[in-house]
């Protein structure tokens, strides 16, 4: 394939109740020509935003998308009439994961297609809602190259111990395993932290916590993934904003014979009424629930609660790659929830982490205190742009280029 003289990059990044996308260019860099998304997917109050420099990119507009399908359309009827063909490189897609044999970024055909279709009991809540979209988008752009970049490939290196869970052998030997999550977030924030403190400081013991809508706390030690609290699906690790996270298996027994809860009920409230919504009984949003604590026993239970959760990941994982060196806050509570990293640090006292209270409150770079043994750092994370990166990777691997990877910032 040849690449374009000015090549865009197309980025699709499906989730449950969201659709978000963005337009790069890749001449010179990676450089964001506008980011946009389909929000509230399921409710009347969804939103259909775009931003970018150009004002003609920018608009926001607020209407009912019932349902993934008509996300779907919306986003693919708006982009036809945004984009021409011949303007694109590629059109990338985040894919949450391809089981066991798939590499970090892969072009789409038929096989890999069905491989996808054959790990869709794994995550219904978004494989079915990638694979949509990639099929409308292939059929409306056909003649244009379309890339998978797969969430769960920063951890495919995992240690067999820490991906193995402990159930019969067989399952192992199928592909069932714990994959592990948000690993395009992680390889962002190791490239650049990195670019931040250097490569042989980045190859010690990091450990990132992703804390959002979405949370895991992943250890990494020289630069590869040893362990992560999601495990087979993107419902496992801590509670979440509306996931419940690791649960008793009996849990599902219980449901089934006292309440006859069907599977796909299960599944459904495990994803969608759990988590810090479940717990609360108001809302899966930290901040909103931070708001009420001091007047709502309830919102301050499920606070107390993820910031537990989240402060013993983080002990686990120290305890996985034998200390910790680095500790990065990323994502929507992670990188601007002064109060949440600082109730969840108060008991990481005894692996070293200490931080600097001006500093914290401020969102500052690096929160931690001076005489802090760990450094403790809030880096924005991209998944979108990572994605892209990757893209542009496997175009110019492709053409016989040598470029070298870019750092973004």
């Amino acid at each position: 394939m040849n690449i374009p003289a000015k090549p865009q990059l197309l980025v699709i990044n499906a989730g449950s109740s969201s659709i978000k996308f963005a337009l790069f260019s890749t001449a010179p860099i990676v450089t964001a020509i506008f980011e946009g998304e389909i929000s509230g997917i399921g409710h009347s109050g969804s939103c259909f935003s775009v931003r970018g420099a150009d004002s003609g990119d920018t608009l926001q507009r607020t209407f009912a998308v019932p349902d993934r399908v008509t996300a779907v359309n919306v986003l693919v009827d708006w982009l036809a009439a945004r984009l021409e063909p011949a303007s694109l490189a590629a059109i990338a897609h985040r894919v949450v994961h391809g089981g066991v044999h798939v590499a970090a970024c892969e072009k789409i055909d038929g096989a890999l297609l069905g491989a996808l279709y054959d790990c869709a009991t794994a995550d219904p809540e978004h494989l079915p809602q990638e694979l949509h979209l990639i099929e409308m988008l292939r059929r409306r752009y056909p003649d244009v190259t379309h890339i998978a970049c797969f969430d769960s490939a920063f951890h495919a290196g995992m240690p067999a111990v820490a991906s193995m869970m402990a159930i019969p052998h067989r399952y192992y030997d199928a592909g069932v395993r714990r994959f592990g999550y948000h690993g395009l977030s992680c390889a962002y924030l190791m490239r650049q932290l990195g670019s931040i403190i250097g490569p042989d400081a980045a190859a010690g013991k990091v450990i990132l916590a992703h804390l959002g809508g979405g949370a895991s706390v992943t250890a990494v030690q020289g630069g590869q993934s040893r362990d992560t609290t999601m495990g087979f699906s993107p419902a496992g690790g801590i509670a979440m904003g509306n996931r419940s996270g690791d649960i008793d298996p009996g849990l599902a027994w219980h449901c089934f014979r006292n309440e006859a809860m069907e599977p796909a009920r299960f599944n459904h409230m495990l994803n969608h009424e759990s988590g810090l919504l479940g717990v609360s009984g108001s809302s899966g949003d930290l901040r909103e629930l931070m708001a009420r604590q001091h007047t709502d026993p309830r919102a301050a239970q499920a606070v107390e609660l993820f910031c537990y959760q989240a402060r013993k990941a983080i002990g686990a994982m120290a305890a996985a790659i034998k200390g910790v060196t680095t500790l990065v806050f990323t994502a929507g509570v992670g990188a601007n929830s002064a109060e949440a990293r600082e109730r969840i640090c108060e008991g990481l006292a005894h692996i070293g982490v200490r931080l600097d209270p001006a500093r914290n409150a401020a969102n500052a770079a690096l929160i931690s205190a001076d005489d802090s043994l760990v450094s403790v750092r809030i880096i924005d994370t991209d998944e979108q742009w990572m994605i892209a990166e990757e893209a542009r990777m496997l175009l110019r691997q492709d053409n016989g280029s040598d470029a070298g990877r870019e750092v973004h910032g």
